[in-house]
């Protein structure tokens, strides 16, 4: 454990140590550049700001190509000012084409940052979701049939009582004038319904 919290606390220290010496060399490319006062203090946080932005959205999001971008162009005004500083750039006299990306820089850090801020990314989940589901095969007629319920069994009626409900079916309808219905057969055959529903089917 406490080599853990040991190895922890050498990174971070070499972490801080890392920061404070870029955003050194930062504030003093800004400040030979003209950019006074707050304004040189402000350059190297916004500089640090996209490059945590776009390496947050690189590591979270799915707009990669957008995140490598914008992670780059920081990448590139962070380390240029630390290698310039190395003694190839001379902070008396500035040329003018870097005083136009210094003085230009807060723009280019605008956009950047809320285009990284405001495109919501898509969760993994959420992506190969809609991908099985654009990729799912369209259902085909045989798989839009719907499942017919399963035909009732059928019942064997003995011929010799199919012959007598017919006596008892003409008999009814000699006496009445109209046909046996299912109730009034059953009641006169003393059978239950599905019986008597298979009689009445077979007169």
């Amino acid at each position: 454990m406490r080599a853990q919290l040991a190895r922890v606390d050498a990174v971070l220290v070499q972490a801080l140590i890392a920061a404070a010496l870029s955003f050194a060399h930062l504030h003093d490319v800004a400040s030979a550049a003209g950019q006074d006062g707050w304004k040189a203090w402000a350059y190297p946080v916004s500089v640090d700001l996209l490059l945590v932005a776009a390496w947050c959205r690189l590591r979270t999001g799915t707009t990669k190509a957008a995140a490598w971008c914008w992670f780059v162009i920081a990448l590139v005004a962070s380390l240029g000012p630390n290698i310039a500083t190395a003694g190839l750039l001379d902070l008396g006299n500035v040329p003018a084409w870097l005083r136009i990306l210094i003085a230009g820089w807060p723009a280019v850090a605008f956009l950047g940052g809320t285009l990284l801020a405001h495109t919501t990314p898509k969760a993994p989940a959420v992506v190969e979701a809609i991908e099985d589901q654009e990729q799912e095969p369209e259902p085909t007629p045989e798989t839009q049939t719907e499942e017919r319920p399963p035909a009732p069994p059928s019942i064997s009626v003995p011929a010799a009582l199919v012959a007598h409900a017919r006596k008892v079916a003409t008999e009814h309808h000699t006496r009445t004038g109209t046909p046996i219905d299912t109730p009034t057969l059953r009641a006169r055959l003393g059978v239950a319904a599905p019986m008597a529903e298979a009689i009445a089917a077979q007169l």
